[in-house]
């Protein structure tokens, strides 16, 4: 009598190794100081003795949709989403929402210090993406079980930073892992488990409008050179926010692919009952 030996998910083992050389790199790695001239954005102009007026003033897109995301849980999850992540939907709309203080406060006065309400809610907010991600794809209890500890961690990694900062910079290395790693794993993710929901189309959007966002944050200034109107930076802003608003419309517009598959299910039983009456 022979026994099964249990083999592990090659998916896991995959994330799994990614994870491991990820952290390992990091951890060999030298510090990684906040670069110098971060704070000097293309745009600076005031309008209304508001200073950096339109970078300021972009975030508020992300109250809008967040506060959105937040009503339509008032009730509890709609039809495109899980119950079960309830909690991370709404740590996701909230951290989104409160980002028009958070980088609002920045932008008005650009610094090291202020940054730091910049990126808490950023990064609370992505992070309880990937968690959602997480439970969309893999199992819902896996994602609520690394909910808090996934937060708990992005709010450490900006804590560490500051912390570190002598007047050179800190290190940012553990919040280099928070914020990248995630954007290779969620991707890789999607690809390897199939969603419960219905049509994956609104998180590859959500992730096509992040890596624009990210694009034009690089692009800051040879868009305000080019058009002399608006910056790079500003339609990062508007550029996420866009891809949150997908997301939400997916709470109600996805469905669950057991309720997708129920009404093919029903037609192959009808047409067999067809065949089986027809020979008898």
């Amino acid at each position: 009598m022979t026994s099964r030996t249990k083999h592990p998910d090659p998916r896991l083992v995959v994330l799994l190794g990614i994870v491991l050389c990820a952290v390992i790199g990091l951890a060999v790695h030298g510090p990684i100081p906040q670069p110098v001239g971060y704070h000097q954005f293309a745009d600076q102009r005031s309008f209304f003795g508001v200073p950096h007026f339109n970078d300021t003033f972009s975030n508020l897109p992300f109250l809008v949709v967040g506060l959105a995301g937040l009503f339509a849980l008032r009730r509890g999850v709609p039809s495109g989403g899980l119950e079960a992540l309830r909690p991370a939907y709404a740590i996701f709309f909230a951290g989104s929402a409160l980002l028009l203080l958070g980088s609002g406060y920045y932008h008005l006065y650009p610094s090291d210090a202020t940054l730091t309400w910049d990126r808490l809610p950023m990064t609370v907010a992505f992070i309880a993406f990937f968690a959602v991600v997480i439970g969309e794809h893999m199992d819902p209890r896996l994602g609520l079980r690394f909910l808090a500890p996934l937060v708990s961690l992005g709010i450490v990694s900006i804590a560490y930073w500051r912390l570190t900062d002598n007047g050179d910079g800190g290190d940012l290395r553990l919040y280099v892992l928070v914020q990248f790693l995630p954007m290779l794993l969620i991707p890789l993710i999607a690809l390897l488990y199939r969603s419960s929901l219905r049509p994956s189309s609104y998180l590859w959007a959500l992730l096509a409008s992040y890596g624009l966002a990210k694009a034009l944050e690089f692009l800051d200034q040879p868009i305000f050179n080019a058009t002399h109107f608006i910056s790079g930076h500003t339609l990062k802003h508007l550029a996420a926010a866009l891809g949150i608003t997908f997301f939400l419309i997916g709470l109600y517009r996805r469905q669950s692919a057991i309720a997708l598959e129920a009404p093919n299910l029903s037609l192959q039983r009808a047409h067999f009952a067809r065949r089986v009456a027809s020979t008898e």
